[in-house]
């Protein structure tokens, strides 16, 4: 049973840094697609950033946020990563991994920037 499984969710001050992590159970990571969204309070789930898969080495961040998060892989924990930088309160969320050619989720790892 394959399991993804977001972490690294923490209350932050304005300003602050957060690494999330996505590793899986019963799949391999770095073979496939990967994409993080969020989801705030009240909104719709929005894209954040995808990354490739095996040798398809490209990333995607949106466009607003693009300046302050990256995506990228851990090979040797086979896990994908959304570095977030200067992080707003408006960036508070719940922070989910997705494989979109399987179409799986994990259950999201809570983001909460405020002062």
């Amino acid at each position: 049973q394959v399991q993804l499984a977001e972490s690294g969710g923490d209350l932050v001050q304005p300003g602050g840094s957060l690494k999330l992590s996505c590793a899986a159970t019963g799949f391999t990571v770095g073979s496939h697609i990967m994409n993080w969204y969020r989801q705030a309070p009240g909104k719709e789930r929005e894209f954040v950033a995808a990354i490739g898969g095996g040798a398809r080495n490209w990333t995607h961040v949106t466009e607003s946020l693009r300046a302050r998060f990256t995506i990228a892989r851990n090979l040797f924990k086979d896990t994908v990563e959304l570095q977030m930088t200067n992080l707003k309160v408006e960036d508070t969320a719940v922070y989910y991994c997705y494989a979109p050619t399987e179409g799986y989720w994990g259950k999201g790892t809570q983001v909460t920037v405020s002062g």
